[in-house]
């Protein structure tokens, strides 16, 4: 059987023996919208719960319109322009605009980035903003949530007094699902914020999973933190396997992003019987699966259906290595061992960032046997960091059906995280 796994910008395919009993899990295939750029005008013009966003500005709003970061697909090239045109069609002049990048934690995009993320006349004639979430100064807190945790937000952003929120919506491994608030916080939090919200005790809970909001502690604290910046209006997409729009929900921020999150949750939701021996996932290919850190995505949807004591094999190109900022790295090597490493980040008084990512991946290696095919790293970087490399996942495959035996079953996830496979139990 041959099967194509999303892997960087050209896919990846495998060979799995005919004789295998093997399940193939994807998402509900949606058909892009037949005109991208229609679907989102269309939205703006027909909000939900709001007047529609030329009616909302005003000329002498300083407006934020807040896109995503290189490491998602989110289609900013559509988004971003149509916004820009209703604003115009306000009377908002452009020097009271300004763009703003919710890089959260990770690094900041290079030029060439954004201009490939925005297009050229985009980047050339609107200021951007980047969130530098570890930067002094940069940041005011707007308010603390019950919690505890103060919010800590771009100053720049927090001064607007218009502010859109842009994204797309994904299963999210322990927000529930992507977009919404999360622009927010943290795209737009400072680190000492994120990494409250982020903590060991968060991280443990059981709701803090995929397509969980309701009771999810780190997606009610994002609320809270939403709450406090008060944004006026959200345009977030829906994508399919080929990164084209299906479904676009702009309006009030918490009324668009349910009516999106629930039209994600049916096409993404897949039920299996039970757990499988050996799962096979890829990190969604490109932008996602640009490094590690960003792989645990992919790992985590697997080990759901992973039974216990069973092997993950996932394929990221991992083209930005681990990477090299951030502490992702220097946590998993410092670490003797998994049960090293969880019990240094539960530690009281431990915080380092990238903690929760760390946290996650050793829970997953716990469970199962976690095997790496990445065309960005090394071997020694795979090791490592805690998990076995796969030069080839054909023969991988074939190593493992000798180990469990031929009535072994195989799951693939060849869209890695765009799949949320669950067992009949989890439901």
């Amino acid at each position: 059987m041959r099967i194509r796994l999303a892997y960087g910008k050209k896919g990846l395919e495998i060979v799995i023996p005919d004789t295998a009993s093997v399940t193939v899990v994807e998402p509900a295939f949606v058909a892009a919208a037949p005109d991208q750029e229609a679907v989102v005008a269309d939205s703006l013009a027909r909000p939900i719960g709001s007047l529609p966003l030329r009616e909302r500005a005003r000329p002498t709003d300083t407006v934020a319109v807040v896109f995503s970061d290189i490491t998602r697909p989110t289609p900013n090239t559509l988004i971003v322009p149509a916004v820009l045109e209703e604003l115009g069609a306000a009377g908002v002049p452009r020097d009271r605009i300004t763009l703003f990048n919710s890089t959260g934690t990770h690094r900041l995009n290079t030029r060439e980035e954004l201009v490939g993320m925005l297009g050229a006349d985009v980047v050339s004639r609107y200021r951007i903003v980047q969130n530098n979430a570890r930067a002094d100064g940069e940041h005011v807190t707007v308010g603390t949530t019950k919690s505890g945790n103060e919010i800590r937000i771009q100053r720049d952003f927090a001064s607007c007094s218009f502010k859109i929120l842009t994204g797309f919506i994904e299963p999210h491994f322990f927000a529930g699902f992507s977009g919404g608030g999360k622009a927010i916080m943290p795209g737009m939090a400072h680190l000492d914020t994120v990494m409250r919200n982020h903590n060991a005790r968060n991280m443990d809970d059981g709701k803090a999973t995929w397509a969980v909001l309701d009771g999810n502690p780190v997606r009610r604290e994002v609320e809270e933190a939403v709450s406090f910046v008060r944004p006026d209006f959200l345009v977030n997409v829906a994508l399919n396997r080929d990164k084209r729009v299906t479904r676009a929900f702009s309006g009030d921020v918490a009324a668009a992003y349910r009516a999106g999150t629930e039209f994600v949750r049916k096409t993404a939701m897949v039920e299996v019987a039970s757990p499988f021996d050996i799962v096979i996932t890829s990190n969604s290919g490109y932008p996602l699966d640009l490094n590690l850190y960003q792989a645990v995505k992919g790992m985590s949807a697997a080990a759901r259906v992973t039974r216990p004591g069973g092997s993950i094999i996932v394929a990221a190109e991992c083209w930005d290595g681990i990477p090299d900022h951030g502490s992702f790295g220097k946590l998993l090597r410092e670490a003797k061992s998994v049960d090293d490493l969880l019990a240094r980040i539960r530690s009281p008084g431990f915080s380092m960032d990238d903690q929760w990512q760390a946290q996650i991946l050793a829970l997953i290696v716990k469970k199962a046997d976690v095997c790496v095919h990445a065309g960005g790293l090394t071997p020694e970087q795979i090791t490592l960091a805690k998990l076995r490399p796969c030069a080839s996942i054909d023969d991988q495959v074939a190593m493992l059906l000798l180990k469990y035996g031929r009535n072994a079953r195989i799951c693939v996830l060849p869209e890695g995280p765009q799949t949320v496979p669950y067992c009949a139990a989890q439901s």
